[in-house]
């Protein structure tokens, strides 16, 4: 039988309410940003594949921290195994669609990866049936396939990368690495406080992205007609 226990219940109280600051200041950004960044979409460019390629992401990206926050947050509720039936496979599953989703605007902007994103967003319905269905389980396949998929453009997505500004790559690209380089706390369990740094390394790599994301609207090339 795999391990149900809850690890959270080993935090304590400065741990539990540190990560929720993290979380509220996550949601906060995110329903201030979004709208920001479709009405930019909006005035910027105005064709309906921009607009679609950004209301995706905005919503993956909302998604991933709205599911995270009720995960992690509902741990001092008296919730019992709904949050660890339900909450728990929302969580793991957002970020599959939050990789997928990122990619998006990119590939409907540029005009290019399309193949690329097609495939990430395969992989993030494969992810996301095997969180649902046995999400303690397979643990390390599952980490690899959200590292796969985020560095999955920099690794079979040339065109792609080639048709972006400079800016938007590194900008990627750092944002990537703070993906990464949160994984390490997000498995050292042993370490106080290692959910809110893990989860503060995902908020500011969610940010880079945003930029990533605005700074193509704003300074990108020609939308691409049809």
């Amino acid at each position: 039988m795999p391990d149900t226990t809850d690890k959270h219940a080993r935090y304590s109280r400065a741990e539990r309410l540190s990560d929720a600051v993290v979380h509220v200041a996550g949601l906060s950004l995110v329903l201030m940003a979004v709208p920001v960044l479709i009405v930019v979409t909006a005035l910027q460019r105005g064709d309906v594949l921009s607009l679609t390629g950004v209301s995706i992401y905005g919503g993956a990206l909302f998604a991933m921290i709205f599911c995270s926050a009720l995960y992690n947050m509902s741990q001092n509720l008296d919730w019992g195994a709904a949050r660890e039936w339900l909450f728990k496979r929302l969580d793991h599953s957002a970020i599959y669609v939050k990789i997928a989703g990122t990619y998006t605007p990119f590939t409907l902007l540029s005009g290019h990866g399309m193949a690329l994103t097609v495939g990430l967003w395969g992989a993030a319905l494969t992810g996301v049936a095997l969180k649902l269905i046995c999400p303690w389980r397979f643990r390390w396949l599952g980490l690899a396939l959200y590292l796969g998929m985020g560095w999955a453009g920099v690794l079979a997505g040339q065109a792609l990368l080639a048709a972006l500004p400079l800016p938007v790559v590194v900008l990627m690209v750092v944002g990537g690495g703070l993906y990464t380089g949160g994984v390490i706390f997000y498995l050292w369990e042993k370490l106080p406080f290692h959910n809110t740094i893990w989860h503060g390394f995902v908020l500011v790599a969610s940010l880079v992205f945003y930029a990533a994301v605005l700074t193509y609207v704003v300074i990108g090339g020609d939308v691409v007609a049809g």
